[in-house]
């Protein structure tokens, strides 16, 4: 067991290291990986992400840092749409259930390509070494779960690595959100580190 900052300075040393961005060791897998800390920690992390996105030159790294928090995209959606202030009376009229297959139906979540992967994607220079990073997932519980942005990313970003920062825990097969809600099982990640995080 390590703590967080222990974990989070391995993780910038594994992000930059040449091999990460080639995607070696991989033996052909997809380029995900998952960062899981606890949710209690979620500022730390936060902040961190912040420095490495304010520290990245493409010159110096070899590789511009994308960063795309997941709420923010359904927000802005939403706000695009119209909808942002309906959802509040959404919830209380016709419950949490409905309101979760109304955001999912926005976001497409059900296709192959969805919202979320068109809006990463269009984001995504093709012609430059990238690393993306995803937050924001515990923020969107319960509307969006992880393990279904993964498998529909994993359909048109195969190519550049990718790292979900994950709130919870994850086992390298099972994610749990908040270390307490099973959010699915997820076999084509690996975590990004070796280490468990406090």
């Amino acid at each position: 067991m390590a703590t967080l900052e222990e974990c989070l300075n391995e993780a910038e040393r594994v992000v930059r290291k040449p091999s990460f961005l080639k995607k070696q060791g991989l033996a052909n897998e997809v380029p995900y990986r998952i960062f899981a800390y606890p949710a209690e920690k979620e500022h730390i992390v936060r902040e961190w992400i912040k420095h490495m996105q304010a520290r990245n030159l493409k010159a110096i790294d070899g590789f511009k840092l994308l960063v795309f928090d997941l709420y923010d995209i359904v927000i802005d959606l939403l706000e695009q749409e119209g909808f942002l202030q309906q959802c509040f009376g959404f919830e209380k009229e016709k419950g949490m259930d409905y309101l979760v297959n109304l955001i999912g139906e926005l976001l497409q979540l059900d296709r192959d390509i969805s919202y979320l992967v068109q809006y990463i994607d269009k984001r995504t220079p093709k012609d430059m070494d990238a690393v993306i990073f995803l937050t924001g997932i515990g923020k969107c519980y319960p509307f969006l779960r992880s393990h279904k942005v993964l498998n529909n990313l994993h359909q048109v970003l195969d190519n550049k690595p990718v790292v979900l920062f994950y709130p919870g825990s994850y086992t390298g097969v099972s994610l749990a959100l908040f270390a307490e809600i099973d959010d699915g099982n997820y076999y084509r990640a690996f975590p990004l580190i070796d280490k468990e995080c406090h």
